[in-house]
C-alpha cells in the first residue's frame, strides 16, 4: 500500500471550530472521554472528508484507524453535533425583516438516496418521486434574497408534495407574519393555494399580458433559490446521493447548511 499526500478543500477554521464542538460534545456525555479511539480533530476531518469528497466509509475508518463500526459511530455522532448549531425558522426570519431583506424565496429538492423498501399503506413506495423518478428525501429549503440558503426543513420522503411538506413542518405558518410585516415569500407553481403573502406564478396557458409580465418578474427574483439548491449540492458532494438511512437526511442537510454558512464568505 502505498501513502500520499492529500488536500481537503475545506479552511482550517471550519476544521478547528467543528473539532471544537465535537470536543465539548464529548466532555457534556462522555464518562471518559480520553478513552476514545480518535482524537476531536480526526473525528472532524472524518466527517467533513464525507461531506466534501463523499468518501467511503471504509477509507474512513482505514485513514483514522478505527473499526468501520466505529468510524459509522463517529460520523453519525459529528453529523447530530454540526446540526445542532442549525438556525430555527422563526430566528431566520426575524433577522431578515431586521436586515431589511427584501423577500425570501422557497423552494423544494429531492436529496437522492439509495432504493427504499418502505411502502404505504397503498402500497406506494413513499420514498420514491415521481416528479424526479428517483428515490430520495424532500427537503424545503429557505433562501434569502441574495439566493444563500439559510434554513431547511426536516425530510420528508421523496413522494411527498413541496406544498404539503411545508404544511407539516410549519413552514408556511412562520412565513404569513413575515409577510404581514413586510418581507413576502416567493415560490413556484408547486406551492399554489398556500395563502396571502406568498407570491407564485399564476398557472395557464393563455394568460393576459399583465399576468405574463407578472410570472417573468417572479420567476427572475426567485431564480436564486435554484442556485441555492445547487450551492448546497455542488459544496458537499455527498449531499447528491445520501447511502445513510433516508431519515438522517433532514439532519444531514441541516449539518450542510452550518458548513456552508461558516464558509460564506468564499461566496
Amino acid at each position: 500500500m502505498i501513502t500520499y499526500r492529500a488536500t481537503l478543500d475545506v479552511p482550517f477554521s471550519t476544521v478547528a471550530r467543528v473539532s471544537r464542538w465535537i470536543q465539548a460534545h464529548r466532555r457534556a456525555h462522555d464518562e471518559r472521554p480520553w478513552q476514545r479511539a480518535a482524537t476531536c480533530w480526526a473525528q472532524a476531518v472524518l466527517v467533513l472528508r464525507w461531506f466534501k469528497d463523499d468518501t467511503k466509509v471504509h477509507l474512513l475508518a482505514r485513514d483514522a484507524r478505527v473499526s468501520q463500526a466505529t468510524a459509522y459511530r463517529y460520523l453519525h455522532e459529528a453529523v447530530e453535533v454540526i446540526a445542532e448549531h442549525a438556525p430555527e425558522l422563526s430566528d431566520v426570519l426575524a433577522d431578515g425583516l431586521e436586515q431589511g431583506w427584501a423577500y425570501v424565496c422557497l423552494d423544494g429538492t429531492l436529496i437522492q438516496t439509495t432504493r427504499s423498501g418502505a411502502r404505504s399503506e397503498a402500497g406506494r413506495d413513499v420514498w420514491y418521486s415521481g416528479k424526479h423518478k428517483a428515490h430520495g428525501g424532500n427537503i424545503q429549503v429557505l433562501t434569502d434574497h441574495r439566493g444563500f440558503p439559510v434554513w431547511t426543513s426536516p425530510v420528508e420522503p421523496g413522494s411527498v408534495h413541496d406544498i404539503t411538506a411545508a404544511r407539516t413542518h410549519g413552514v408556511l405558518g412562520a412565513l404569513y407574519p413575515a409577510a404581514a410585516a413586510g418581507m413576502p415569500t416567493l415560490a413556484d407553481k408547486g406551492y399554489t393555494g398556500t395563502g396571502i403573502g406568498i407570491h407564485v406564478p399564476t398557472k395557464g396557458a393563455s394568460l393576459a399580458p399583465d399576468n405574463q409580465t407578472r410570472n417573468l418578474l417572479l420567476n427572475v427574483s426567485r431564480a436564486s433559490a435554484e442556485r441555492a439548491n445547487a450551492l448546497l449540492k455542488s459544496t458537499w458532494k455527498t449531499l447528491r446521493r445520501i447511502t445513510v438511512c433516508p431519515h438522517r437526511i433532514g439532519t444531514i442537510v441541516a449539518a450542510a447548511l452550518v458548513l456552508l454558512t461558516m464558509q460564506r464568505s468564499r461566496w
